[in-house]
């Protein structure tokens, strides 16, 4: 019998109608779920060409159902396998911090022991031996929880690499029409698509002004605009970028100073991007004798120019719309300590959401950082925050929203950011955001909070870099202003 024909999908079961050439109505249609009492019959008229039939056509093999129950019943005990096993890290971790102070404790009595050898008893001596020997004894218990956390999570692993092995070859056989692969494509494509306008809006619709962030996760490719204004490669030493709290009038405008020397001796103004990159400045300001500065960590913020001072030995600024100048000389900031990169590099001014920074090294924290918060109109120093990141091991620093970013190379094309300290929990961590460089150094980096960017002087090229945040917290700080976006 001709016929023309319609696949039915019935809970996996797939069931083909074939009709005569002339329409009919269906009078019966009956169909089982059991498949072994499968019955369908339909029938229209007296029967010949006046009926339909129903076919059906069972899989040549069952779902192994019992494979997929023990494949869910392993993964229930992995679960619970591994929250014990995290329950003992977390007890590890208690007992770690138990150690570190007894081994701090151990350190002060024998520096104690040290300077004062004939001070001490045999008993004293005898007591201390007896602490190191426990101090052993505990780190030799760690090391067999170590041992047994090792084993159990490669037997983990095993366990993990069978089950996925079943449920691959319960999909290969039993998925002819790739449902499985084609629903995991589609979750993968969707999530991309979401990165994609995540990082659109990031790029193009940032959110400025706002610390509702948990900080820095991605640095982009670097974005070259050019060689400097003086057309010279060997205009190693100076900076670019935007006014980061600029006055009304001047919000689209763009600076740059460079020099072949360490010095600061002018500084251009160009209205806008279009007019730096043609080279054509609307200032061009020479400082005046006895003001120009040392070192290439200055800023422009506020219409004015923060830098180093030689001599004296501090801070500078120099306001171009009041024309006024000012020094500020700091407390026990050393002239020793300098960055990896570039010498004479003592004082890094910063500016983000929260206002303008300086940081510098000292001679009595041999060398560490630290980070001072300016008072922008008596130019004084608010409150200061001590570091444990030693100065001479870091390329550069930024600020973002109070927390510093410590800077270093890695390799000939790669920077990392590898350090950061919250101002306002006194946090300090290691982390590990690498960045591509364009050319081999740069003596100028520095965030701008207007904008959200980080503006490098890279061997006389402008470049800049935009920044993603891992935006899942509320705001930590209300920022002091609200800049427009340019």
């Amino acid at each position: 019998m001709e016929g023309l024909g319609q696949l039915y999908d019935l809970n996996g079961l797939f069931l083909y109608i074939y009709s005569g050439l002339h329409p009919y109505n269906i009078s019966l249609f009956q169909a089982l779920s059991q498949w072994n009492e499968l019955s369908a019959i339909a029938e229209a008229g007296s029967g010949g060409a006046d009926s339909c039939t129903c076919d059906a056509f069972l899989p040549s093999a069952t779902f192994p159902l019992k494979d997929l129950v023990v494949v869910e019943e392993a993964a229930e005990q992995i679960s619970h396998r591994v929250e014990l096993e995290l329950a003992k890290i977390e007890e590890y971790e208690s007992k770690m911090s138990q150690y570190a102070e007894k081994i701090l404790g151990l350190t002060r009595e024998i520096e104690l022991l040290e300077k004062d050898p004939d001070g001490h008893s045999d008993a004293t001596l005898e007591d201390l031996e007896v602490k190191i020997e426990q101090v052993e004894a505990l780190i030799e218990e760690l090391k067999l929880s170590f041992r047994s956390s090792t084993a159990f999570f490669q037997s983990l692993r095993e366990e993990i690499t069978v089950m996925v092995e079943t449920l691959n070859q319960l999909e290969k056989t039993h998925d002819k029409n790739l449902v499985l692969q084609t629903r995991r494509e589609y979750i993968h494509i969707q999530m991309e698509l979401e990165e994609c306008e995540r990082r659109h809006q990031e790029i193009f619709n940032p959110n400025i002004g706002s610390c509702d962030h948990t900080g820095i996760i991605k640095v982009s490719k670097p974005i070259v605009s050019q060689l400097n204004a003086l057309l010279g490669t060997s205009y190693i030493y100076g900076g670019w970028g935007k006014d980061s709290k600029p006055i009304p009038d001047r919000k689209s405008m763009y600076w740059f100073s460079g020099d072949s020397s360490w010095y600061i001796d002018d500084i251009r103004f160009y209205t806008n991007y279009k007019n730096l990159v043609l080279r054509n400045p609307f200032l061009h300001h020479t400082m005046s004798n006895g003001w120009n500065g040392l070192g290439s960590n200055y800023i422009v913020r506020d219409n004015t120019l923060y830098y180093q001072k030689h001599h004296p030995f501090g801070l500078a600024k120099y306001n171009f719309t009041s024309l006024k100048y000012e020094t500020r000389v700091i407390p026990g900031a050393s002239s020793t300590f300098s960055y990896a990169n570039y010498a004479y590099q003592f004082f890094d001014f910063a500016s983000d959401e929260n206002g303008l920074w300086v940081t510098y090294a000292t001679d009595e924290s041999n060398g560490k950082m630290v980070i001072a918060k300016i008072n922008e109109e008596s130019f004084g120093i608010e409150e200061i925050w001590e570091t444990n990141i030693y100065k001479p091991t870091i390329n550069n620093i930024f600020m973002v929203c109070g927390v510093l970013y410590a800077v270093r190379t890695i390799d000939i094309q790669n920077e990392e950011i590898f350090f950061m300290f919250d101002t306002k929990t006194k946090e300090e961590k290691q982390i590990s955001i690498t960045f591509e460089r364009f050319q081999d150094k740069y003596s100028n980096l520095d965030y701008n909070p207007i904008d959200q960017k980080l503006y490098m002087y890279n061997n006389g090229y402008y470049v800049n870099y935009h920044l993603w945040f891992n935006h899942t917290a509320k705001a930590t700080v209300e920022p002091p202003f609200a800049p427009t976006q340019i």
